[in-house]
């Protein structure tokens, strides 16, 4: 099967807008720093899922769902996202959230309340804690969740269709190998080339897609990965798996190894979605620098890597970097 780019629902405002940060670069006194506004993507205040679900949500109508399902932490940029985009074609959207229900809905969570999200809490407090983690234990819970939501609504004559966590899925894949093709006519537009394109790395799904284009359409920025949960070693695993499911169904001749993956797992923090304090810096300097807003959980967190590395000297003067804003501004305001 070959890429069909048509095969998608139109939900974003594609292309979107590349803007320098100039008021940041001269604070870093560093290599000029780019930002890709998908932030500004629209539907349901936007952000990098949002470019998945246009294919995603094709497939979805293809295969004549009438529940749209998926999972993700209370303050779940896909999961407000998904259930978004379900909403637009008449879809009842239900949404696993992993963790445990608090007593005030802020930020996504309050969000998707708003959207009509039919809610559900998924939590695992009895778990090993030598073998895994408490979010590793909550995915677990929510996949077990999903499992037994899936059966009661198809014994109920449903067709559910579950999106991965994260969108990371072979047809969410395409939504940022498209992104690269964009990216290159806007560097054209621009009569220029960045030398490296940075992003958040959380579920692997985004950065899977921009280094499969990468080698499908031969951009010459290298993709750099600033993780937000996970080790560098499970990520380049991850990465790997998902670009050669991608390459496999669409007959595309992609070869990637880890010696292609490039992700730093130094600003994690203390966990996943636990604010850390070089993310928090990172959220400050570019609101008051630039009048953008990141969040501590994704972009915080991204954003602080890239701005270390520019303060470690890991990129020369005259580079320039770009920096892909995957959205999240709403988890801001829970975390006041």
């Amino acid at each position: 099967m070959k890429i069909n780019y048509k095969d998608k629902v139109e939900l974003g405002n594609i292309p979107t807008k590349i803007q320098i940060l100039e008021m940041l670069s001269k604070e870093l006194n560093g290599p000029s720093v780019y930002i890709k506004r998908d932030d500004e993507i629209g539907l349901a205040f936007g952000g990098n899922k949002v470019r998945k679900l246009e294919f995603i949500m094709h497939d979805a109508l293809e295969k004549k769902a009438d529940i749209v399902m998926t999972s993700g932490g209370i303050q779940t940029n896909h999961g407000r996202l998904t259930v978004a985009a379900a909403n637009k074609f008449g879809l009842k959207p239900v949404l696993v959230v992993t963790g445990e229900e608090p007593k005030r809905y802020e930020g996504n969570l309050l969000l998707n309340d708003l959207l009509g999200a039919e809610i559900h809490f998924a939590y695992n407090n009895d778990f090993d804690e030598s073998m895994m983690n408490q979010n590793e234990a909550n995915r677990i819970a929510g996949e077990n969740k999903i499992k037994e939501l899936v059966s009661l609504y198809e014994n109920q004559g449903h067709t559910v269709y579950v999106v991965p966590r994260g969108g990371r899925s072979i047809h969410g894949t395409l939504g940022y190998t498209s992104a690269v093709q964009e990216i290159m006519e806007q560097e054209k537009q621009m009569k220029m080339k960045f030398d490296y394109v940075v992003t958040s790395v959380g579920s692997s799904s985004t950065i899977g897609g921009l280094l499969a284009g990468k080698k499908m359409y031969g951009l010459d920025a290298e993709i750099i990965g600033i993780s937000v949960s996970r080790k560098e070693s499970e990520l380049k695993k991850l990465i790997i798996e998902q670009v050669n499911a991608f390459a496999e169904h669409f007959e595309e001749d992609i070869d990637i190894n880890e010696s292609d993956i490039k992700v730093f797992d130094g600003y994690v923090g203390e966990g996943y979605a636990i604010p850390s304090e070089l993310g928090n810096e990172a959220i400050h300097l570019l609101a008051e620098k630039e009048s953008v807003f990141i969040d501590p959980v994704y972009t915080g967190k991204g954003m602080s890597g890239l701005v270390d590395l520019i303060r470690k000297g890991v990129f020369k003067p005259e580079d320039r970097i770009l920096f892909i804003h995957t959205g999240g501004a709403p988890a801001l305001f829970a975390y006041a």
